[in-house]
């Protein structure tokens, strides 16, 4: 399969039909080169809050409500780019109001034949909990497609290996990012290929980029688009299949072989995701050691 990751710049907006017309204009041109997944990053429904004024946009709590209010309309707009593509589509995620204490942050995958579902942040950051006050949400899934089964760890969840390997049955997961600064993204972009070592299986990060002074959430964004596999047999020795510039908007594409997974897994190198449970007893049976220098001689 080929999969496209975007570094997606986000725009001011001054009609709903822009937004239409900037995401139809993404979706045509990653089809137009083949592309069967395409990858949106974290939070780039954020610049959905401009429809409703520059008051609303640059107010955290407004904001949040602002870009909820909307996914209804997002989701019919992403249902039907993917069934008209053909393909599939991880949308940017974005806050919503889903009945739990306070917004969620949500990822909808959307299919060719028309079904959707979602997968919500499992760890907020600092800025998430402490700021936006953003709640986690659902539990982690599995999704089972035509083109393999895809997992999702926004953002900050990549950078968890537990998380990870609840996913370990997945052959890709899609890492939807927004950072906001070259620290962060290598954080992400570190997680991301970490995981990809330990379950021997292709990672997708996608990236928010570009200044938007006119939100006090997203008004600074570094990244780039990448995909990532185990440095084994059948990926590259680095294991980067693909990397975009960083903070240059567009696209990054890869192909996959669902095949090089399955065989990494059963005849790699290394078997890290088959001797992961060896690690259990090991850690358990940690003993306190003291070491103390010598005297210094007299």
């Amino acid at each position: 399969m080929k999969i496209a990751t975007a570094a997606y710049p986000l725009d001011w907006l001054d009609s709903w039909a822009q937004y239409e017309d900037k995401l139809a204009n993404w979706v045509s041109e990653a089809a137009g080169q083949g592309a069967e997944l395409l990858v949106f990053p974290e939070y780039g429904a954020m610049e959905l809050s401009t429809l409703d004024g520059a008051g609303v946009a640059g107010d955290l709590e407004r904001s949040i409500h602002a870009v909820s209010d909307r996914m209804e309309d997002v989701t019919k707009l992403h249902m039907r780019l993917a069934k008209e593509y053909n393909l599939y589509i991880l949308g940017a995620s974005a806050p919503v109001d889903a009945g739990f204490r306070r917004p969620v942050n949500r990822a909808e995958l959307f299919t060719p034949d028309g079904t959707h579902d979602h997968q919500d942040k499992q760890i907020m950051t600092r800025f998430e909990r402490e700021q936006w006050d953003i709640a986690p949400g659902g539990p982690l899934k599995l999704f089972d497609t035509a083109l393999g089964r895809i997992g999702v760890l926004i953002c900050y969840d990549s950078e968890f290996p537990l998380l990870g390997r609840a996913l370990c049955d997945a052959d890709l997961i899609l890492v939807p990012s927004c950072t906001e600064a070259l620290s962060g993204y290598w954080r992400v972009r570190i997680g991301a290929m970490s995981r990809a070592l330990e379950n021997q299986c292709v990672t997708v990060m996608a990236s928010l980029v570009g200044s938007n002074d006119w939100s006090e959430a997203v008004d600074m964004n570094t990244g780039m688009g990448g995909v990532f596999g185990p440095p084994d047999v059948g990926f590259p020795e680095t294991g980067v299949l693909a990397e975009g510039a960083l903070n240059r908007p567009g696209w990054t594409y890869a192909e996959i072989d669902l095949e090089a997974i399955a065989h990494v897994r059963a005849d790699g190198r290394v078997l890290n995701r088959k001797h992961w449970s060896e690690q259990e007893p090991r850690v358990q049976s940690v003993t306190n050691c003291c070491l103390k220098a010598f005297e210094p001689l007299k």
